[in-house]
C-alpha cells in the first residue's frame, strides 16, 4: 500500500480513492468533476428593494445635487400600471443631461437597483430612466417643449406636484 494513499471500506473490502472515484459510487467522470467546479455560482439575490416613495426621494435628491431646472413630479398611483411617479426635468446642454442621468443610474445603483434601464444616453437630447416605480425624463429644455410630457400626464391627474 501506498503511504498517503487514502482508503476506504466498502462492502467489506479495502478500496482506494482512485478506484472510489472510478467506482459507480460516484456519477460524474473526473473531467466531469473538474467542469462541475468552474461553474460560478449564481449571485445571491437581494431581499432589499426600495420602495418607490424611497425611490423617488433618492432621484429628486439627485436631481437636485446636479442641478436640474424645472423639476416636475407627477403621481401616477392608481391611474396606470406603467409606474407611481413621474418626473419630468430639464439639463441645460447635451452634456449636462447626459451627466444627469449618469449621476441618477450611479445612485440608483448605490441604492439596491443595479438594472434600471435607461434609453437615449448616445444623443442625450431626451434621456429616460426606468427605475421600476419611478420613470425619469431627463429633457433638453427645447425638447421638453415640443414633447410636453407633464401637460399630457397632469391632465390624467390634476394633482401633479412641483419638486422645485
Amino acid at each position: 500500500m501506498k503511504a498517503g494513499a487514502r482508503h476506504a471500506y466498502l462492502g467489506g473490502e479495502l478500496r482506494s480513492e482512485s478506484k472510489l472515484l472510478q467506482k459507480e459510487e460516484h456519477p460524474l467522470s473526473t473531467p466531469a468533476l473538474s467542469r462541475a467546479t468552474l461553474v460560478a455560482a449564481p449571485e445571491p439575490v437581494s431581499k432589499v428593494h426600495p420602495d418607490a416613495e424611497e425611490t423617488l426621494r433618492l432621484v429628486l435628491a439627485s436631481l437636485d445635487d446636479m442641478k436640474t431646472e424645472d423639476t416636475v413630479t407627477i403621481d401616477l398611483h392608481g391611474k396606470t400600471s406603467i409606474c407611481d411617479y413621474m418626473v419630468v426635468t430639464s439639463g441645460r446642454s447635451n452634456r449636462h443631461v447626459g451627466a444627469v442621468a449618469d449621476r441618477v443610474l450611479k445612485d440608483l445603483a448605490e441604492h439596491g437597483q443595479p438594472k434600471a434601464r435607461v434609453e437615449g444616453l448616445p444623443q442625450c437630447d431626451w434621456v429616460l430612466i426606468d427605475a421600476g416605480d419611478v420613470i425619469v425624463h431627463v429633457f433638453r429644455p427645447e425638447v421638453r417643449a415640443f414633447y410636453n410630457l407633464e401637460k399630457m400626464w397632469a391632465a390624467a391627474r390634476p394633482n401633479g406636484r412641483q419638486a422645485n
